[in-house]
């Protein structure tokens, strides 16, 4: 992606706001770890989505006018000392090559710029991106600011940007689609060199290596989450992140990973024997996990209801596994699938989008299909991303050995 996007995500934004309306938006800042120890910054995928930019601390201002909007990034300065510490600050000349911005500011400018226009009379309003996933959450800096504003500025309203947010995330540009293509080239080698490194008595961490390995010879240093990666009665865990246990002769591997390219995530599930050799049991699960997949991407369309993403997987995979001696009613169903069948991804694996009704050309969300049957001792997923076309779908995830023939054949090579 480049400034363009940025400007024009920004575009669409401020075209949504009334005149009088101030727009802020926080990067974030570094969450403590312990004792003097930050974890890894993260800055708000919003912000980034915005602006392109990644850095903490960094606030951006827009006043939404009559027939006009200003905006302002705020930056850190350049700090010799701080810089020795914690990395190189982006100068002036970068961010605005960065995000299309040409208004630049530092931090320390803004309080009194944010009371000059408080003062001016011009703005009755400030719109906020006031999101938490759990009403648990540590406040972020924008519910602080909002916090403050409403005591030193009591005039002026509080409205949440978020769900114009959504909405613009739901819809993919070309840009980003092409950047999910590129981070799922990367995971597919990620897959791929765990498959033929599996053997008997590898350890699950040892299979995390060989995915670390193969995305950092791409530079990608930071995945979409924590890799999945589990074997045995582990794969009864859907988010297992111990990496402890040890592969035995006739276990299934179950991954579920993603890569990340340009700030766009994907995230892809396969299982694969650790032996190279699917059993019989194994076989048969897989088949009805992979024919329900494809199943899904013959029937996803435009004006589809989303929920009958879920609903359909669901049904189908009743029938598939009712046809091996599984299932009798559909009821049992619940027995064999524990989670979901869709979400969306982008700048976020689980993408922060519209809750949409309706499918539409340009959305991206996985085709997720999990069977765990613990009498068996098979647990496993099959998770591609779909791209919603004008006439149908497509799989971006596909050149990731799904089937058994392809499965087998990397991992006898």
């Amino acid at each position: 992606m480049n400034s363009d996007f940025y400007k024009g995500n920004r575009q669409k934004l401020y075209e949504s706001l009334k005149p009088g309306t101030v727009v802020a938006l926080f990067s974030g800042h570094p969450i403590r770890k312990t004792a003097d120890e930050n974890y890894p910054f993260y800055a708000s995928r919003n912000f980034v989505y915005m602006t392109g930019i990644d850095r903490e601390q960094f606030i951006l201002l827009a006043e939404k006018g009559e027939y006009s909007t200003k905006e302002t990034i705020f930056i850190l300065p350049s700090d010799a000392y701080a810089e020795r510490w914690t990395g190189r600050r982006l100068k002036k000349e970068e961010v605005e090559q960065i995000s299309g911005i040409e208004n630049i500011r530092y931090t320390s400018d803004f309080d009194i710029y944010l009371l000059i226009l408080m003062k001016s009379g011009k703005f009755n309003t400030i719109s906020l991106d006031l999101y938490k996933n759990d009403i648990t959450d540590i406040d972020t800096e924008a519910f602080i600011f909002a916090e403050k504003t409403k005591k030193d500025y009591p005039y002026i309203n509080i409205e949440n940007v978020l769900p114009q947010i959504r909405k613009q995330r739901t819809i993919k540009e070309p840009c980003e689609i092409e950047a999910i293509k590129e981070a799922v080239k990367i995971t597919r080698d990620g897959i791929v060199a765990m498959m033929k490194a599996s053997k008997p008595g590898m350890y699950e961490y040892q299979y995390r290596a060989e995915f670390d390995y193969a995305l950092a010879q791409h530079g990608d240093m930071e995945t979409s989450f924590p890799p999945i990666i589990s074997t045995g009665d582990n794969n009864f865990c859907i988010h297992y992140y111990d990496y402890n246990g040890q592969a035995k002769d006739g276990d299934m591997i179950l991954n579920d990973v993603g890569a990340k390219y340009d700030y766009m995530m994907n995230d892809v599930s396969r299982a694969f024997p650790c032996n190279g050799k699917f059993n019989e049991k194994q076989r048969m699960l897989y088949t009805c996990a992979y024919n329900t997949s494809e199943y899904m991407f013959s029937i996803i369309k435009p004006g589809m209801p989303m929920a009958d993403v879920d609903k359909i997987i669901k049904e189908y995979n009743f029938e598939q596994l009712k046809a091996i001696g599984l299932c009798e009613e559909f009821e049992d169903i619940s027995k064999y699938m524990w989670h979901g069948g869709a979400h969306h991804v982008g700048f976020d694996c689980h993408d922060i989008v519209d809750p949409v009704t309706t499918i539409e050309a340009g959305m991206v969300f996985c085709v997720d299909i999990g069977i765990y049957c613990e009498e068996w001792g098979i647990g496993f997923r099959l998770e591609d991303n779909c791209l919603v076309t004008e006439n149908g779908c497509e799989n971006l995830t596909a050149a990731v050995p799904r089937t058994i023939e392809e499965i087998e054949q990397v991992m006898k090579n």
